[in-house]
């Protein structure tokens, strides 16, 4: 066999070919779009790089084509369980596709998520996925001037920068007050996170209050709450709207983390649940269905949203779509005993 070039990346990349039996420019092609080639080759490839210690440069492999094989994350909190899945989702989609995921944390800050698409477009990425659906005039301009394909995940937007692949956070919050009041609550209420810079939290109080209407109940500003996230927030906010004046009967919270801490501290009070309070919530973490009771709750697509959504990706980065499209994915409603 012959031994490797002690070059630099263009003779390593001869030495990968040699290895694997197939021309340099195969293995590009099974690197960069692994998709153009046969899976056998793919592995004899993947195995020669192996062999020889290979380390693809993706930024001189980029100069040509003005492109890395980098794709943009942004989520508005790392810390938040709830983005887990449709990350790894997103990765595993990319991954298979010749392409590396980069993940980054705004804050629920537009600022912050403007600062950080500059800096995902000077490393030249190949494309942005974007959990928020409000962004500031400058990112917006960014973007459009990259050209880069976008795919928002968050919210269904009124005016999407590009692609868009999520679920109604209106239409969901609606959904699950409309199912409170047909189970004969009255007094409901609902606790969202901050709305000032989420639109999912100002969506889902438009969607609370919209079921309101058509359930003909009326609206009471003080049964609708905001906080943080957290278990010590929803053991404060559901202490509030069952102590006060005119006590909620149901209270729905937008985030299972919320609901869980709620629950935790009716317990520690000696409420009953639903008998003294219901609790509904906005998400289906393992946990809630271990409860005792069983937490109510909106099932959400998470990984789905993330599959999906990497592959619109992946299909306008690779040339085989040009449309900016737009993918409603279905929630569902699951009933326990804690409603």
């Amino acid at each position: 066999m012959s031994q490797p070039d002690k070059g630099g990346g263009l003779a390593r990349m001869r030495d990968v070919a040699r290895m694997a039996g197939v021309s340099t420019m195969t293995v590009s092609r099974a690197l960069n779009d692994p998709a153009k080639v046969s899976p056998e080759v793919r592995e004899r490839v993947n195995a020669a790089v192996q062999a020889v210690g290979y380390l693809p440069n993706r930024l001189a492999g980029s100069l040509s084509s003005r492109r890395s094989s980098l794709v943009g994350l942004i989520v508005p909190n790392i810390d938040n369980s709830l983005y887990s899945t449709t990350i790894q989702a997103v990765s595993e989609v990319l991954r298979q596709g010749g392409h590396q995921l980069m993940i980054a944390d705004c804050g629920y800050a537009p600022e912050e998520e403007e600062a950080l698409v500059g800096a995902f477009l000077a490393q030249q990425v190949a494309g942005l996925i974007l959990h928020n659906a409000t962004h500031t005039e400058a990112a917006r301009t960014m973007i459009r001037r990259a050209g880069v394909p976008v795919v928002e995940i968050g919210n269904l937007p009124a005016e999407p920068l590009d692609m868009v692949v999520s679920y109604s956070n209106h239409e969901a919050t609606r959904a699950m007050t409309l199912h409170l009041a047909r189970l004969g609550y009255r007094r409901i209420a609902l606790v969202t996170l901050p709305a000032r810079n989420n639109d999912r939290s100002r969506d889902r109080q438009a969607g609370y209050r919209a079921a309101l209407a058509e359930a003909g109940l009326a609206e009471d500003p003080q049964l609708v709450l905001e906080a943080p996230p957290g278990l010590a927030s929803g053991a404060e906010t559901i202490a509030r709207l069952v102590e006060a004046d005119a006590p909620a009967d149901a209270v729905f919270f937008a985030g299972d983390v919320l609901a869980i801490g709620a629950l935790l501290e009716c317990q520690r009070r000696g409420w009953a649940v639903p008998g003294r309070v219901a609790i509904a919530a906005f998400d289906d973490l393992e946990l809630l269905h271990h409860l005792v009771p069983g937490i109510s709750t909106l099932r959400l697509p998470r990984a789905e949203i993330g599959r999906r959504g990497a592959e619109i990706l992946l299909d306008r980065i690779q040339g085989r779509s040009t449309e900016r499209r737009l993918v409603p994915l279905r929630f569902e409603i699951i009933q326990r005993d804690s409603t």
